[in-house]
């Protein structure tokens, strides 16, 4: 019988970090950290780019996206999409993570190849208490994004009231006009959310 030849030194990291990718997308955090400990490297990255925090960070796994990230891991490392963990946790909601990667100093002003950002996902998607995070890290109420759009657009876009709430609290305006010459009430009226509608108009005779 034939014996196995020993693997080569870059063969058994190609393995070892192929283990951690699996470990990760499967959502073990046993098989991480064993992965981790026998030498895996915390930012390999799989076929689409994703590296196992912004996995934890799209599958909402906190105790995994801990431990890589006090194994080393680079909070920034975006995808091929140009997604980082931070938009992958606003744009899912994943709040705990969120704050855990706000703490490290996430990049705040990151965007995607759609030109989309942490605060957009989290706005666009009615994510109020991550918004909040996310505004008490610095993020300016009045950014004007892609298309001239600010997060209150994006939130009255979509109907999310308790997202918008949040911003016109922290002093978003509601005049600024899209590059259609839309404002944010205009947005909400033309998505037909009226009752969003109404919550910036108050929030508007409030100033």
């Amino acid at each position: 019988m034939a014996l196995a030849l020993p693997l080569s030194a870059r063969a058994q990291d190609l393995s070892l970090n192929a283990q951690l990718l699996v470990a990760a997308g499967n959502g073990d955090a046993t098989a991480v950290a064993r992965s981790l400990e026998r030498g895996a490297a915390p930012d390999s990255r799989n076929r689409s780019g994703d590296t196992t925090l912004l996995i934890a960070c799209k599958k909402g796994l906190t105790g995994m996206a801990r431990l890589v990230i006090e194994r080393g891991a680079n909070i920034n490392q975006s995808n091929l999409e140009g997604v980082t963990p931070l938009m992958a946790a606003a744009h899912g909601g994943h709040s705990e993570i969120a704050a855990l990667l706000l703490a490290r100093h996430s990049d705040l002003a990151a965007t995607d190849r759609v030109h989309k950002t942490a605060m957009i996902y989290a706005a666009g998607q009615g994510h109020a208490d991550i918004v909040r995070l996310l505004l008490d890290a610095g993020v300016d109420p009045n950014t004007r994004y892609a298309n001239d759009l600010t997060a209150l657009m994006w939130a009255a876009g979509y109907g999310q009231n308790e997202a918008a709430a949040v911003l016109l609290k922290a002093g978003a305006r509601t005049d600024p006009r899209d590059n259609r010459g839309k404002s944010a009430i205009a947005i909400a009226e033309e998505a037909g959310y009226k009752e969003t509608a109404a919550l910036l108009r108050e929030g508007e005779t409030r100033r």
